[in-house]
This record gives C-alpha cells, structure tokens and sequence, in this order.
C-alpha cells in the first residue's frame, strides 16, 4: 500500500511538471517500478510520465538504458557513475525532459566498507544539463527504505521544476 503522504506528494510534483511542461521517465533498479508507480497511480499522470526503466540486473541496465558494461565493472551498479548512466540512458530512450534513477545495496551480505548496506544513489538527467548524481546511506527495513527513496527521488526531481 502506498502512504497518503506519498501520494499527496506524487499529485503535486506532477502537477508542478504539467505546469512546466516537464516530461519524466525513470530508471529504476532497488525500488523495482515504485517511483513509477506511485506517479502512475495519480489520475492522469500519463501527460507527465512518459516510461519508467525497471532495470534490477546489470544485464538490463546494459540492454534497456545503455549503461556501459565496463563501467559497472569498475565503479558497480551502485555508484553515482552508474547513477549517473542510468539517469542518461533513460533520458536518451523516451521522450522526457528529466530523467531520474534509483540504485541501493539492499543488503545481506552486499554491503562493504565504502558501499555500506543501505548506500543508495541517485542520478539525474535533464535536458541540456549536466547528469549529476548523489549518494545517500538510507537506513531502515526494505519497505522503509524504498519508501524514503521514493520520496527523495521526488525530492530530486522538484528541485529542477
């Protein structure tokens, strides 16, 4: 179930977008399709949201937004360069203006010194701008998590509107 507040959140980001003419698409791997479908479940979201990347294995971060094998190789998945690729990559196959990814280590045993459990970074990419990313150590169960990456990505993306 979705919370209210994310929800309330998810109406006025759009309607912020549709007041700009803000297009969105999303590449998401730890959050599997939320981000997307907190937006989606607003009526009419469909003016602002154009697709949404679920991309959870580096083969289909590789094959359905572009990111270079070799780079995951040498920073991982969860990284602000692929962060930062994956937020391109989806701008590049849709028809958005900003473009927001999601990537974390989830944890059971994929944690390490400098990816510690929870590392989450997120990318952005906006038409004629420069693709930055951050990083964020998000602590808390699975659900808790994903839910406050929801609401940082939304955070992200209204910065930019």
């Amino acid at each position: 179930m979705i919370p209210d507040t994310l929800l309330a959140e998810a109406e006025a980001l759009l309607a912020a977008c549709r007041a700009k003419g803000i297009v969105l698409a999303t590449a998401e791997s730890c959050t599997g399709g939320l981000v997307t479908a907190v937006l989606t479940a607003i009526p009419g979201a469909s003016d602002v949201v154009d697709r949404g990347f679920v991309t959870y294995s580096n083969a289909a971060k590789n094959e359905l937004i572009g990111v270079p094998m070799p780079l995951m190789e040498a920073n991982g998945a969860v990284s602000e360069e692929g962060a930062r690729a994956m937020a391109e990559g989806a701008l590049l196959r849709s028809r958005a203006t900003i473009a927001i990814s999601v990537t974390r280590v989830a944890g059971r045993g994929g944690g390490s010194v400098e990816k510690p459990i929870g590392l989450m970074c997120f990318g952005l990419a906006k038409k004629g701008q420069n693709v930055t990313a951050e990083r964020h150590v998000l602590p808390g169960d699975r659900g808790g998590v994903r839910t406050a990456a929801v609401a940082h990505a939304f955070a992200i993306i209204r910065a930019q509107v």
